[in-house]
C-alpha cells in the first residue's frame, strides 16, 4: 500500500458550504479573539469553493447577522430584499393566489433576501482564508479515519489517477491524510460519509426515518419589462397530484435574473414519475410560462434536499466530530430555508470545538454542542415546524388544512407531534398498481431534455476512473427494478446517468453514463432496495455551478 501523507490541524472541516465555512470562520474569529491560534483546514470536492453549491435562494439573514455583524460593509452579495410574495394554487390551466393575510407565518419572506447561495459561499471562503483557514478545493474527503479507541480522528482524501479498471495510471497520486482534534462533517444533504458516521455510531437511533426532496433548478435572464427584482412566489398543486409533496419557487434576483425551481418529495409513490419531466412541465403553465417567453436559460443543477425536520434530526456528536448543516438536516421544510439554519448549526459546533480545545480535550464528544442547540433560536425555530413535513405526507388537501391548524391556529405550538415511519425508498409502489404518465416533448424554448441540461452545469468527470456510482449486487437492477418497479432509476436521476439498454444477445442491463452526474444524491436515496451507493469521484469532478 502506497504510504499518504499526514498533514496535522486541530480542526478538519469537510465540505466548503455555508456549514462548514461558517464553522471555520467562527473558530478563527474565537481564537483571534483570544489571543490564540487554532489550525482549521475546510476540504471541498467541488473544484472550486460554490462549485457544487445549488440553493432557491431566500435567506433569513439571522445566521449571516451573527456571523458577520458587519456583512453590508464587508460587501456580502446578500443585496435583493424580497419585495413581494406571492403564493399560487395551481390547476393545470388556472391559478389562485392565496392571500397573504389567510397564509401561516412560516410562508412569510418580510424581511429575507434573494440571493445566490454559491455566491455568497464564494465571499464566506473569501472571508475565511482572510482568517487564516487552509481550504483544499479539489479534494474529496473519501474516508473516515479512526484512532485506536474507534473515535474520529480525521479523514483521506480520494487516491487521483486511479483508472477505470481499479489500478493506478501514470498520473497515479495517493490521498493526503488530514488528522484533527476534531472533524466536522458539512457535506450537504445525504452525505456520503455523514452516511456511514450515522450508520457506524448509530445516530439515527430513535429518531423517524429521515426524508428529503430533489430540487431542480434553473437560472434565466429574462425581458427586463417582466423583471420585478425581489418577488418571490411559490406555487402547489399542477403539475403533480394530489397525493404527491412538491411544489415550486420563481424568485427574482438582480440583473433580470430569475432563479426557477421544483421540489419532489422523495417519498412519492408512482414509480413512472420523473421529477425533471414535472419541472419542465411546470413552466408550461400560462402563470408561469410568460415570465420566460423572451427569455434564456443559462444555468441548471439539482440537489437532494434533507427535509425530515427535528424529529428526523440524529444525535450530532459522536467521538471526535459532528455533523452540521444538511449533513444533519437541519433544513426547514415549511419555510423553504436551510441557509441560516447551516451559518447558526456550524457556529455552534465550532464554539464547542472551539472551547474543548482550550480545555486540552481532543477526539471526545462535543455535548456541548448538542446543548447550545437545544437551547438555541434554531431549535424553537425547528420545533415550531416539526409537524409541517408529517402533516403534508397526507396529500395536498389534507396536510394544507393540517398546516394551518398548525401554524395558524397553535402558531407551531401545538400539543402533539406527528411523525413519519417510513423512508422515502420504501414507499415506491410496484409499476404494476400505477399509471403511466406521458410527459410532453421539449419545446427547446422553455421546456428541454436533460442532457442540454446536463450541458449547461459544466458537469464533468475524468472518465478515465472508476464509476463512482456502485451495486452493492450487479444483477438488481434488470431482476427487481426493472422488473417490478419499470426502471425507476432511469426517471428519477435528473441528469440521464442511467439508462436500460439492449445487451449483445438482447437482454436488458442498466447502462450508467457517471460523467453525467451533477452529484444531487437522489439515487442513493429512492432506489427502492438501497442496491446504489454513492461514493465520491475524483476530486474537482461535477458540475461547475456559476452562481446556484
Amino acid at each position: 500500500m502506497t504510504e499518504r501523507d499526514i498533514m496535522e490541524y486541530d480542526v478538519v472541516v469537510v465540505g466548503g458550504g455555508p456549514a462548514g465555512l461558517s464553522a471555520a470562520i467562527t473558530i478563527k474569529q474565537l481564537a483571534a479573539a483570544a489571543g490564540g491560534e487554532v489550525g482549521v483546514c475546510v476540504l471541498e470536492k467541488g473544484s472550486e469553493i460554490g462549485a457544487h453549491i445549488l440553493s432557491g435562494a431566500v435567506m433569513d439573514p439571522r445566521g449571516i447577522d451573527e456571523l458577520f455583524p458587519d456583512w453590508r460593509e464587508r460587501g456580502a452579495p446578500v443585496d435583493v430584499p424580497v419585495s413581494e410574495d406571492r403564493f399560487l394554487f395551481l390547476t393545470e390551466s388556472g391559478s389562485r393566489q392565496t392571500p397573504n393575510w389567510l397564509l401561516p407565518g412560516c410562508f412569510g419572506n418580510h424581511g429575507n433576501y434573494v440571493i445566490s447561495l454559491a455566491s455568497l459561499v464564494r465571499w464566506l471562503g473569501e472571508q475565511a482564508e482572510a482568517l487564516g483557514v487552509e481550504i483544499y478545493p479539489g479534494f474529496a474527503a473519501a474516508e473516515i479515519l479512526f484512532d485506536d479507541q474507534g473515535a474520529v480522528k480525521g479523514v483521506a482524501t480520494g487516491d487521483m489517477g486511479v483508472g477505470r479498471d481499479g489500478q493506478p495510471t501514470p498520473n497515479f497520486q495517493p490521498g493526503v491524510e488530514l488528522h484533527g482534534k476534531y472533524t466536522l462533517f458539512a457535506e450537504g444533504a445525504r452525505g456520503h460519509l455523514g452516511k456511514q458516521l450515522i450508520a457506524r455510531f448509530r445516530l439515527d437511533e430513535g429518531r423517524d426515518p429521515q426524508t428529503y426532496g430533489i430540487g431542480l433548478k434553473e437560472l434565466w435572464e429574462i425581458d427586463p419589462a417582466k423583471h420585478q427584482a425581489g418577488l418571490v412566489v411559490h406555487t402547489a398543486g399542477w403539475p403533480l397530484d394530489t397525493h404527491t409533496y412538491g411544489g415550486s419557487f420563481l424568485y427574482h434576483m438582480k440583473d433580470n435574473q430569475v432563479a426557477v425551481g421544483f421540489v419532489v418529495g422523495l417519498g412519492y409513490e408512482n414509480p413512472y414519475l420523473s421529477p425533471y419531466e414535472e419541472f419542465q412541465r411546470y413552466k408550461t403553465h400560462p402563470a408561469i410560462r410568460r415570465f420566460f417567453e423572451g427569455g434564456k436559460r443559462i444555468a441548471y443543477g439539482a440537489r437532494a434536499i434533507t427535509a425530515g425536520g427535528l424529529q428526523s434530526l440524529p444525535k450530532l456528536v459522536f467521538p471526535g466530530g459532528a455533523l452540521i448543516g444538511c449533513n444533519a438536516g437541519f433544513l426547514n421544510a415549511s419555510r423553504i430555508k436551510g441557509s441560516h439554519a447551516a451559518i447558526k448549526s456550524g457556529m455552534l459546533a465550532a464554539s464547542a470545538a472551539f472551547d474543548a480545545l482550550g480545555s486540552g480535550r481532543q477526539h471526545d464528544e462535543l455535548s456541548a454542542y448538542a446543548d447550545a442547540f437545544a437551547q438555541s433560536w434554531l431549535h424553537e425555530e425547528l420545533h415550531r415546524a416539526r409537524n409541517f413535513k408529517p402533516a403534508m405526507s397526507k396529500g395536498l388537501y389534507l396536510g394544507s388544512l393540517l398546516v394551518g391548524i398548525d401554524q395558524v391556529v397553535f402558531r407551531g405550538k401545538a400539543p402533539w407531534t406527528m411523525h413519519q415511519t417510513r423512508a422515502d425508498h420504501e414507499k415506491l409502489k410496484p409499476a404494476a398498481q400505477c399509471q403511466a404518465i406521458a410527459y410532453p416533448k421539449p419545446d427547446g424554448v422553455v421546456t428541454f431534455d436533460r442532457l442540454s441540461s446536463v450541458f449547461i452545469s459544466s458537469t464533468n468527470h475524468e472518465e478515465n476512473q472508476p464509476i463512482h456510482l456502485t451495486l452493492k449486487n450487479p444483477s438488481v437492477p434488470v431482476n427487481v427494478n426493472l422488473t417490478q418497479f419499470g426502471g425507476p432509476e432511469q426517471r428519477y436521476c435528473p441528469a440521464g446517468v442511467y439508462e436500460f439498454i439492449k445487451g449483445d444477445d438482447g437482454s436488458d442491463k442498466l447502462q450508467i453514463n457517471a460523467q453525467n452526474c451533477v452529484h444531487c444524491k437522489t439515487c442513493d436515496i429512492k432506489d427502492p432496495t438501497q442496491n446504489i451507493v454513492w461514493v465520491t469521484p475524483e476530486g474537482g469532478g461535477g458540475p461547475n455551478y456559476p452562481n446556484m
